[in-house]
Formats: C-alpha cells, sequence, structure tokens
C-alpha cells in the first residue's frame, strides 16, 4: 500500500491481516494456523489475539478488507453512460477489466478470497455481510439497467455470481502461472463471461399497436 492511499486499519493490525491472507495461500483456508500468521507477520500469537478474538474473526476481516479493496477499483473509473448505448461491450469491458487485473497484481488477495468464498465460512458470513461499499459499482449497475431493461429479465444472483466468482477463478489460474497473464488471456476471459450478455443490451424496442 502506498503512502497516498488512506489506511484505515493501524499498522500491526494491516500486518496481521497482510500475513493471514499470505498464509491461506501456503498453507490452505482450513489447515492455517495462527502460528503460522505470528511467524509471518512477525509477532507473537498474543499480539494477533489483542486485535482478533480468533481464526474465524481473522479470515472474516481479511475478506472485508479484500473485498472493500476490489470494491474501491470502480470509485477510479471513469463512467460514461453515452458508451453504454454507443458501445455495450466496450463500456462493460471498460469496468471489467481494471477489475481483472486488481485480481492478477494480487496473487496472495486472489488465492485467499477465492478459497473464502469456496469455504463453509462463506455462506454464513454473507447473510449479514455490509456491502453498502459497493455503492458505486451498484450504481453503474442500475445505469446499464435503465437503458438495457431486459437485463432485468436476468436472474441477478446468477448473474452476480458469474461474473463475479468466474473473474476471480480465472484470475486465480494466472496468479498461478495456469493461465499466461497477457492480453489474450484477458481478451478470451471476458469473452467466455459476456457469452450470451449482448443479447440483452439493446433498447427495448416499442411494440407497435396492431391496426383494427
Amino acid at each position: 500500500m502506498s503512502r497516498g492511499e488512506v489506511i484505515t486499519l493501524d499498522d500491526t493490525k494491516m500486518r496481521i491481516i497482510a500475513a493471514a491472507i499470505k498464509a491461506v495461500r501456503q498453507y490452505g483456508l482450513e489447515g492455517v494456523r495462527i502460528q503460522n500468521v505470528s511467524e509471518l507477520a512477525g509477532i507473537s500469537s498474543g499480539a494477533i489475539y489483542r486485535h482478533f478474538e480468533g481464526k474465524d474473526q481473522l479470515l472474516v476481516e481479511c475478506f472485508t478488507y479484500v473485498d472493500r479493496q476490489a470494491a474501491a477499483i470502480f470509485e477510479h473509473l471513469r463512467f460514461n453512460p453515452l458508451r453504454m448505448l454507443t458501445d455495450p461491450m466496450g463500456a462493460v469491458k471498460a469496468l471489467w477489466l481494471p477489475y481483472f487485473r486488481f485480481w492478477t497484481s494480487h496473487p496472495d488477495e486472489t488465492v485467499f478470497y477465492h478459497r473464502f468464498r469456496d469455504s463453509t465460512f462463506f455462506p454464513k458470513y454473507d447473510k449479514s455481510r455490509d456491502v453498502t461499499y459497493f455503492k458505486t459499482f451498484l450504481g453503474m449497475v442500475q445505469a446499464f439497467k435503465k437503458a438495457f431493461p431486459s437485463l432485468d429479465r436476468i436472474n441477478q444472483d446468477l448473474l452476480w455470481l458469474h461474473v463475479l466468482t468466474s473473474t476471480v477463478m480465472y484470475a486465480k489460474y494466472v496468479v498461478e502461472e495456469t493461465l499466461p497473464n497477457d492480453q489474450e488471456t484477458e481478451d478470451t476471459v471476458f469473452q467466455l463471461l459476456t457469452t450470451g450478455l449482448s443479447g440483452y443490451l439493446k433498447p427495448d424496442q416499442p411494440q407497435k399497436s396492431g391496426r383494427k
């Protein structure tokens, strides 16, 4: 994290979270122990327990931290509503690509995020988590839905899971070097994720009334 960014956590807590994220990549979500985090953070286990009640709370706070970092990507994007009408798929890609690149440039966070979402921890956490930090992104989604009402015909939960989960999954393949980190991968992943979406990115045509 650069000095120009706002740090909302104190230095020790941030060190613990960063170490826990790295530890999960090394040992797995189930296999990681507080001692592993302690060693990577270079602080005592007691210091960790002064900030977190235990492993479960630490992992939840790690996920929230990473989720907020990903959501912040959309705060810095220039969103041109006019482009939705002239080049809808281009507009979608302009929003998606920085999100995908965030994950491919943060290997530890990507592996951690993927494992947490795929774990027994997530369903319970997901029911009560605060997602208001995705407000900017959700506003962009609403703008698309206003321009293309047919998007409402898609199951919104399935659409979100498809785009979000698949993006992180493919990014994980990149950081694990199963896929190359290049433009061809980006273009192919985007095409796979959006196949079928273009049919919904068309303004509704007014129905013509029949002549009596």
